[in-house]
């Protein structure tokens, strides 16, 4: 069966949303499925996006469904009206959706919404994104009470403390009535919301590169009852105040551009993969496959109150050692660690598994204490003097960031990412990246200068840490909450990708991915999809992120150079340097096709590009495709311009002269 361009794209058989774009005066931006995007001053974001949020009782988002939409656009304002319904579970709100811009540059947003059911929720009401590029930024806040308060938005991460049980914003950012922060000189945004007690928090936490401003303060109860004819109403307003120059949108100038630094960076961090969770063993294809990458190590995720864990032990072992690689473990204390510990080190002894490094975790534990780290090395030391011990949190750098762990007890501090806590789109995963590399900043900051170590990195959460109420049961038709489409397409790749970028550019020690196996992994088992109606994919095959890792380990024990974007929001990647070679490899985000000059490079090149037109023959068959010869081609006076298909990979070698 072939798959559709949309599947090949982005992993689902459905178009993507319309944007729309338009001006209110000065300022551009667009609209999308309900939502305002990139509201820009000429090329100064003022804000990320504006949208309105239910989240239920498990702080699970219900998806909107709109109709009823009107847009009336003009040369320099908008009207915008649509109905929204909200169902999900015992959820049933729906709201009435009003935005119009000015030729001023005011933006109003209003919501007018009643429950139609009786249900649970945590927040319900307007989200405003800020740019992470704010952060250091001065500002002024107007309070609920009407005080005034000039403060700065956080430089590094701020955490979001735990105060009687309950997660706090960012401070002075609470109880806010408005919001004044400079967008150039001489020119200030104003946004002003109300219907509801505002307060901001630091989405860097979950890698969204923004500030995250909401209503409903985390200090209130929650979840909280919403009965049946609950009306909500909030409304936001934007406005400009000062004097500059009116300026036009380069929004026309499409014109792209990828540069490659000349020197090193830093080596390249050790990359692996973590375990299947479908638990089947590696079959020999797969093991050639999997050698292919180059990997450094696989994790592997042992609970120790497990009485079954051995056999997964000498599975993984075996495996590891048909890979030539080590294991990164991450061992799962109760409280009943000393003996649980004292039976793993006599195991370990018989088995005699190749460890990278040791994660040490409290399955009760956020992020672990102390006694369990000095506790494991004390017994570990016994099996192997020279391996690392770890540790940090099993979830999110939120985690780590709110409740500082003890690394004077660890040799590197860890932490897992995923970029869908709060939004689910291509365009905010493809946010996220940036914000990687910050979290990378951030540990290091209060880590005392410590390896990080970023594990694993998926697509999705692997488990709700937050959850208030157990998970509702799915129907077998349904994808298990884990597993993301997109896993086995390019804009996965390109994800993949730009994930690598920031990380392998920041100061990361030991990066972890995904799964081997299976649709969470990097290529299809030989059984195949469980759901192929839902979950596109070729029995046996590769994910087209699978090439991106082999090329990536091609280079392994190489060096990382610094790359710059002209959009890193559509164009993203790296270049990599070993002895008198280097690869760039780039990702385009988007859903277009895009120009691309890549400069700074040698006078000729070998190119091999990975897009819709090959690239299911690059999953079904990857060695043939990477078998396959690049193309060599001359640049003019170091630089070459192409056309990158949508979610497009391109690999460039350039031999340097």
């Amino acid at each position: 069966m072939k798959f559709s361009e949309n599947v090949r794209h982005y992993g689902k058989d459905e178009p993507l949303p319309d944007q729309i774009d338009l001006k209110a005066g000065p300022l551009n931006l667009f609209y999308e499925a309900g939502d305002l995007r990139y509201i820009k001053y000429g090329d100064k974001e003022i804000i990320r996006r504006i949208y309105v949020a239910v989240r239920d009782r498990n702080w699970d988002t219900v998806q909107p469904v709109l109709s009823n939409v009107s847009i009336n656009l003009a040369d320099n304002s908008f009207n915008i009206n649509y109905s929204v319904s909200n169902i999900q579970g015992n959820v049933d709100f729906c709201w009435e959706g009003n935005i119009i811009g000015k030729a001023n540059g005011t933006i109003t947003f209003t919501m007018d919404g009643v429950a139609r059911s009786t249900f649970w929720r945590n927040r319900i009401g307007f989200c405003i994104l800020l740019p992470m590029e704010y952060a250091g930024s001065n500002c002024q806040i107007e309070h609920v009470n009407g005080k005034i308060e000039d403060s700065s938005f956080p430089k590094f991460i701020a955490p979001q403390r735990i105060i009687k049980g309950k997660p706090s914003p960012v401070e002075p950012f609470s109880n806010m009535r408005a919001l004044e922060y400079q967008v150039v000189p001489n020119l200030l945004a104003e946004v002003r919301f109300e219907g509801e007690n505002f307060e901001m928090e630091d989405q860097r936490n979950w890698t969204d590169a923004s500030f995250k401003v909401y209503g409903t303060p985390l200090k209130n109860p929650s979840p909280v009852e919403v009965k049946t004819g609950t009306k909500i109403s909030q409304k936001f307003n934007l406005c400009l105040t000062g004097q500059n120059e009116v300026i036009n949108s380069s929004r026309a100038d499409n014109k792209l551009t990828f540069s490659i630094g000349k020197k090193p960076l830093r080596n390249i961090p050790k990359i692996g993969l973590d375990e299947a969770s479908h638990g089947q063993l590696l079959n020999e294809k797969e093991l050639l496959r999997l050698k292919t990458l180059n990997l450094s190590h696989q994790r592997l995720n042992l609970y120790l109150s497990d009485p079954n864990y051995e056999r997964k032990l000498r599975q993984s072992s075996n495996e590891a050692n048909k890979l030539g690689i080590n294991l990164e473990t991450a061992l799962f204390l109760s409280n009943e660690a000393d003996s649980e510990l004292q039976a793993f080190v006599e195991l370990l002894k018989n088995v005699k598994p190749p460890i990278l490094n040791w994660l040490i975790f409290h399955k009760e534990e956020m992020t672990t204490s102390e006694k369990w780290i000095s506790l494991a090395r004390k017994y570990l030391k016994d099996y192997d003097h020279n391996s690392n011990v770890g540790s940090g949190t099993n979830v999110f750098f939120a985690d780590l960031n709110r409740s500082i762990p003890p690394v004077e007890a660890m040799d590197f501090v860890n932490y897992s990412i995923n970029p869908q806590v709060h939004a689910f789109d291509n365009l905010s995963l493809a946010e996220t990246l940036s914000a990687q590399a910050e979290t990378v900043k951030s540990a290091r900051n209060f880590s005392k200068n410590k390896n990080i170590s970023v594990s694993p990195i998926t697509l999705k959460m692997r488990f709700n840490p937050n959850a208030t109420a157990p998970e509702e049961n799915l129907e077998s038709t349904q994808l298990p909450p884990q597993v993301d489409v997109r896993q086995m397409s390019l804009f996965g790749a390109a994800w993949t990708l730009g994930s690598l970028k920031y990380l392998c550019e920041s100061e990361v020690d030991s990066l972890t991915y995904y799964e081997t196996t299976g649709w969470r992994g990097v290529m299809e088992t030989e059984l195949g999809s469980h759901l192929p109606e839902k979950f596109f994919s070729s029995k046996g095959s590769v994910f087209p992120l699978y090439h991106v890792f082999a090329d990536i380990g091609e280079f392994a024990d190489g060096q990382i150079i610094t790359t710059s974007s002209s959009n890193p929001l559509n164009i993203t990647g790296l270049a990599l340097s070993k002895k008198d070679h280097t690869r760039i490899i780039i990702g385009n985000l988007s859903s277009k096709m895009q120009e691309l000059t890549v400069q700074n490079l040698s006078f000729s090149v070998h190119i091999r590009h990975l897009n819709e037109n090959n690239v299911e023959q690059a999953m079904k068959s990857p060695e043939i495709y990477r078998s396959q010869s690049f193309k060599k081609q001359q640049t003019i006076n170091g630089s070459i311009k192409f056309d990158l298909l949508p979610y497009a990979i391109v690999c460039i070698d350039n031999h340097i002269q």
